[in-house]
């Protein structure tokens, strides 16, 4: 299977990138690189890409197991190399669960199964940095 996307330059340092499924996302860069901050950052974009390929997987996980959570985010952090081509040697994804008596052994191994069975970013990333991941529970 492969996927195409095509990427529409929209002036300036502005890019238009289309998915299969027709959405789009722009892409733009920070005033001081000559951009207008008009869009996500193509670097941004892969950490949000790893994040949203792993949360599809646990929250699709956690359904099948009836587990209630009331909300769930990630964040994401990439350290970049020093030198040209800046790219990400080292990632760390945490992942918070919000929730009234959280069962953490579930999201525990609806995490591990993303992270080691499912994601296939998350294995994507391995071949260029060090993954790191840790999960929280917030009990309300």
């Amino acid at each position: 299977m492969s996927h195409k996307v095509t990427t529409h330059w929209k002036g300036n340092l502005q890019f238009e990138a289309d998915n299969p499924n027709g959405k789009t996302v722009l892409m733009d860069t920070t005033p001081e690189h000559g951009g207008h901050n008009s869009g996500l950052g193509p670097k941004a974009m892969m950490l949000a890409s790893l994040a949203g390929c792993s949360g599809l997987d646990v929250v699709s996980i956690l359904d099948k197991m009836k587990v209630k959570i009331s909300d769930f985010r990630m964040e994401t952090t990439g350290e970049l190399t020093e030198e040209h081509p800046k790219y990400y040697h080292s990632v760390t994804v945490d992942y918070h669960f919000f929730g009234k008596d959280l069962d953490e052994k579930k999201i525990n191994k609806a995490v591990d199964l993303s992270i080691e069975k499912y994601c296939g970013v998350m294995e994507m990333f391995r071949q260029f940095a060090k993954v790191e991941t840790n999960t929280h529970f917030h009990n309300s």
